[in-house]
């Protein structure tokens, strides 16, 4: 599988969500995401707008679904998204509900195994249970929280191997990577690599970060597509 990049929209306002898509996509990005904190921004609206002001290109609404599995897949299928996020730490049937809404709305569905008391295992029950993708996280909060305590901070790609020798799906690693370490996933066997806070994102405030955050972009999109395929399906 080739490497995609991944922009992460962590933005609470439509007008600098879609400035940054559209500088993104410039760039090189392949995929963009409706974040979390835009959603709830911006809700059906913002990721609609997305969808029309970037048509045929890939929408992952990072919902993080907990419950309601099916309706919050199917709206967001009907306002544009063409992924949606379900978290492993959800019940079975919502994670059930939400595959099945992938396919009645033809979405794929990405399982984030965030707070997973065992994320190689959360993983793989992701798969199981039919997502067609994994989001190896380790979430914000816990991050900063970890670093207050003077700890080691934790990273996704201290696990992000076993991850993908677990599954036969493609995977993605999220949660505080330099942008070393981004370029460095589809070393690890994840082709799909996400660009958010701290990289793109000032994680601060919400707001895309300063600098000439363009040139940058296009530099990291070139290098990790010239990584080449990617294997999927452990080994």
């Amino acid at each position: 599988m080739k490497p995609i990049v991944q922009i992460s929209l962590d933005l609470t306002n439509l007008e600098e969500a879609l400035e940054t898509a559209a500088m993104a996509l410039r760039a090189g990005v392949d995929w963009l995401e409706a974040g979390t904190p835009f959603i709830l921004a911006e809700g059906l609206h913002g990721v609609r707008e997305l969808a029309k002001a970037f048509p045929g290109v890939p929408l992952v609404a990072d919902l993080k679904t907990m419950d309601g599995g099916y309706l919050e897949a199917e709206m967001m299928a009907k306002a544009g998204a063409t992924h949606v996020v379900v978290m492993a730490r959800a019940h079975a049937e919502t994670i059930k509900c939400v595959v099945q809404a992938g396919r009645d709305f033809g979405v794929k569905v990405m399982g984030d195994n965030m707070v997973c008391a065992d994320k190689v295992a959360g993983a793989k029950w992701l798969e199981d249970l039919g997502c067609d993708y994994v989001i190896h996280h380790i979430g914000y909060d816990e991050r900063r929280g970890i670093a207050a305590q003077g700890k080691p901070m934790p990273s996704p790609l201290d696990q992000l191997r076993e991850v993908v020798r677990m599954v036969q799906i493609p995977v993605q690693a999220v949660g505080g990577l330099s942008l070393e370490q981004a370029i460095q996933c589809p070393a690890y066997g994840a082709p799909l690599v996400v660009l958010g806070a701290p990289l793109t994102i000032d994680a601060d405030a919400f707001k895309t970060a300063d600098g000439d955050l363009e040139t940058s972009l296009r530099l990291i999109c070139d290098e990790i597509h010239a990584y080449g395929d990617v294997p999927v399906g452990g080994s």
